[in-house]
C-alpha cells in the first residue's frame, strides 16, 4: 500500500481576516491556571495538565457499572444502569465538574493527550499573547522560521544548521511571523510505542492510530488503512453523533433558559409577596400599637374612677368617724364629769347628736372592687381595617342576676333535643356582653341521679351560652346550673320529659262529608254523624266541633299531638279520608 502524502483536512488552515482561534479556556488550565504543559483529556472531555492531575490525590473504588463506562456521566441522574461487575480500580475527580475519572493501568499519563490544545496553545504563543516559543532542537533559543516537512519550530541557527545537512537541505522553511492567520502549526504527532515514528496509519481492529512500526509488530494481521483514508468514515460517524447530540444541546439550553426565567419571575413574585407581607404587618402593627394604646388609656381611666371612687369614700368615712369621736368623747365626760344639772342641760342636744349619727348609712367594705382583667381572645374590632383582639373588663358575673331562658326550659321529649339559654348578668344587672365564663349545667333524672344525662354548652361569647341535652326516656329531671359553684337564678329546676310525640294518623279536614267525597261508611273521632245513615260528622249537624279539627283524634290544633288510642270506638281504618 503506498502512502498518501495528502495533508489532513483542516491540519494546515489559514483562518479568515480579524479571527483568532481559541480563547483563554481552550489554552489555560483549569486548575492551575497558566497555558497547557503535556495536556491531557480527561473522558468528561475537561483539559488538565498532567502535572496538575498527577497532583490530585486518587482514591481507590470498586467499579460497580460494569464494562464500558463513561465516567463522565458518574453520578449523574442520566447515566444507563448495566451489568454489575466489581473491578477495583484507582480514580480522581475532574477539578472542573468534580466527574469521576478511572485511571488506566498506566496512571495519568496513560489518558488521552489533548494535542488540539497543544496547537492552541503554540498559536497563542505564536500571536505573542503568552510565552515565547522556543527551538524544538536546542530548546534554549527563539523560534524564528519553521520546517513545514518536519513540522518542526526552529532558532536561527538550528534554521541554518537543519539546511546543511543533507537529508533537510530542501525543506520547506517558513518564517514564523508568516504563520500567524494559520489555525494549525502543530508538531507531528508521534507513536508512544515507537517515538521516531509519526502516527499516519489507523488500526480498524484496535480503533486507533497506530505507526508503521507497529502494523509489522503488535498490530501485524490487523486491518489498517491511511489515516487521510479513513478520516472521512470515521469523521462521519462522529458527526452523525454530534447531529444526534445538537438538539438535546439545545433542549437543555432552552430548558435552563426557562429555569432561568423561572427564577427571575420567582424573585420578583417572591419581592413582590413580601412586600405584601412587610406592608401588612407594618399595617398590623401599628394597628395593635394602637389598640394597646386604647387598652391602656381605657386602664388608667377605670384606675382613676375607681381611686376616686375610694377617696370619696375614704372622705366620707373619715368625717364620720371624726364625728362618731367628737360625740362619744364629749358624751363620755359630760357622764363622767359633769354635775346632775349640767347633764341634764345638754341632755337634749348630745341626745340628738348621737342619734342623727347613729342614722347615718355607711358601707363597711370598699365601693370599689380590684376585678379588672384582660381577655386576649375576645374580639375588639377593627382598627385602621384590621381585626384586633383583646379587652379589659371590670365586670364580674354575678350568679344570682343570672336568668334562664327558652320556651323548652320546664318540658321536653324523650330522644328529642332540647335547649335553653343562660344570660349572664353582673351584680348590678347588666349583661356581661362578653364570654369565658364556666357554666356548669346538670342533667339529672329524679330515679336515676347517678345517670346523668350529657350536656354541651356552648359560649356564644356575647355573655350568652346556650345549653343542650338529649334525654332518653320519659320522666322527671332536675336541672342544675351553676356559675362559680353557685345555682343562678332560678336554678335547680324540674323538667317533665314526654314520651315522644306522636304524629296524626287522620287528616285536619273540615267534615267527613268534605275529606272523603261523600262516603257515608267514614267516620271521624268528633264523634259526629248526618242524617241519611252517613258515620262521619258534617257542617252544622249533631257532633260536628263547628271547626276544623283531625279526623283520628279529634284535637282543633292542626299543629299538636296526636291522641288517638286504640281502645277508641272508631276503626283505625277509617280514619284516614280523602284530603281535598
Amino acid at each position: 500500500m503506498s502512502e498518501n502524502r495528502k495533508p489532513l483536512v483542516g491540519f494546515v488552515h489559514k483562518l479568515p481576516d480579524g479571527t483568532a482561534p481559541g480563547n483563554s479556556g481552550k489554552t489555560h488550565c483549569p486548575s492551575c491556571m497558566g497555558l497547557f504543559k503535556a495536556p491531557r483529556l480527561l473522558p468528561c472531555l475537561h483539559t488538565v495538565c498532567t502535572m496538575c492531575l498527577e497532583q490530585l490525590e486518587p482514591f481507590s473504588i470498586v467499579d460497580m457499572r460494569g464494562g464500558d463506562s463513561d465516567t463522565s456521566s458518574e453520578g449523574s441522574i442520566f447515566q444507563e444502569l448495566k451489568p454489575r461487575s466489581q473491578q477495583p480500580q484507582i480514580g480522581i475527580l475532574c477539578p472542573v465538574c468534580d466527574a469521576q475519572v478511572d485511571l488506566p493501568a498506566g496512571g495519568v499519563k496513560a489518558l488521552t493527550i489533548d494535542h488540539l490544545a497543544m496547537n492552541d496553545v503554540m498559536l497563542e504563543n505564536l500571536r505573542g499573547e503568552g510565552q515565547g516559543l522556543v527551538c524544538d532542537l536546542c530548546s534554549d533559543r527563539e523560534v524564528e522560521k519553521r520546517c513545514q516537512t518536519c513540522k518542526a519550530n526552529l532558532c536561527h541557527f538550528c534554521c541554518q544548521a537543519h539546511r546543511r545537512q543533507k537529508k533537510t537541505t530542501y525543506h520547506t522553511m517558513v518564517d514564523l511571523k508568516d504563520l500567524k492567520g494559520y489555525s494549525r502549526i502543530g508538531k507531528p504527532i508521534l507513536c508512544p510505542a515507537h517515538p521516531a515514528e509519526e502516527l499516519r496509519l489507523f488500526c480498524e481492529l484496535c480503533d486507533r492510530p497506530v505507526c508503521r512500526d507497529c502494523v509489522v509488530g503488535e498490530h501485524r494481521e490487523h486491518p489498517y488503512d491511511f489515516t487521510s483514508n479513513v478520516i472521512h468514515k470515521h469523521g462521519d460517524s462522529v458527526r452523525e453523533l454530534l447531529r444526534g447530540t445538537q438538539p438535546r444541546v439545545e433542549a437543555l439550553e432552552e430548558a435552563l433558559a426557562q429555569i432561568k426565567k423561572m427564577n427571575s419571575t420567582l424573585q420578583e413574585r417572591v419581592e413582590a409577596v413580601a412586600a405584601d407581607v412587610r406592608k401588612f404587618s407594618e399595617g398590623y402593627i401599628k394597628a395593635i400599637e394602637e389598640h394597646q394604646d386604647k387598652l391602656l388609656k381605657q386602664l388608667e381611666d377605670i384606675r382613676v374612677q375607681k381611686e376616686n371612687s375610694l377617696q370619696l369614700q375614704k372622705a366620707q368615712l373619715e368625717q364620720l368617724l371624726a364625728d362618731m369621736r367628737t360625740g362619744v368623747e364629749f358624751t363620755e365626760h359630760l357622764l363622767t364629769s359633769g354635775s346632775d344639772l349640767e347633764i341634764l342641760i345638754t341632755k337634749g342636744v348630745v341626745v340628738e347628736r348621737l342619734r342623727k349619727l347613729n342614722k347615718v348609712e355607711y358601707s363597711i367594705r370598699p365601693g370599689v372592687n380590684d376585678k379588672i382583667s384582660f381577655s386576649p381572645q375576645e374580639k375588639a374590632g377593627q382598627c385602621h381595617g384590621y381585626e384586633v383582639y383583646g379587652a379589659i373588663n371590670t365586670k364580674e358575673v354575678d350568679p344570682a342576676k343570672c336568668v334562664l331562658q327558652g320556651e323548652d326550659l320546664h318540658r321536653a321529649r324523650e330522644k328529642q333535643t332540647t335547649s335553653f339559654t343562660v344570660l349572664c348578668k353582673d351584680a348590678a344587672g347588666e349583661s356581661m356582653g362578653r364570654g369565658g365564663d364556666n357554666v356548669h349545667v346538670a342533667v339529672l333524672p329524679k330515679d336515676k341521679k347517678d345517670s346523668p344525662v350529657r350536656t354541651m354548652v356552648q359560649d356564644n361569647k356575647d355573655g350568652t351560652y346556650y345549653v343542650s341535652y338529649t334525654p332518653k326516656e320519659p320522666g322527671l329531671y332536675t336541672v342544675w346550673v351553676c356559675i362559680k359553684k353557685q345555682h343562678v337564678q332560678g336554678s335547680p329546676f324540674t323538667v317533665t320529659v314526654r314520651r315522644k310525640h306522636r304524629p296524626h294518623l287522620g287528616v285536619f279536614h273540615c267534615c267527613t262529608f268534605c275529606s272523603s267525597g261523600g262516603q257515608k261508611t267514614a267516620r271521624c273521632a268528633c264523634g259526629g254523624t248526618m242524617p241519611g245513615g252517613y258515620l262521619g260528622c258534617g257542617h252544622g249537624h249533631k257532633g260536628h266541633p263547628g271547626r276544623p279539627h283531625w279526623s283520628c283524634c279529634g284535637k282543633l290544633t292542626e299543629k299538636s299531638e296526636c291522641t288517638y288510642t286504640s281502645g277508641q270506638s272508631t276503626p283505625r281504618s277509617l280514619l284516614r279520608t280523602v284530603a281535598l
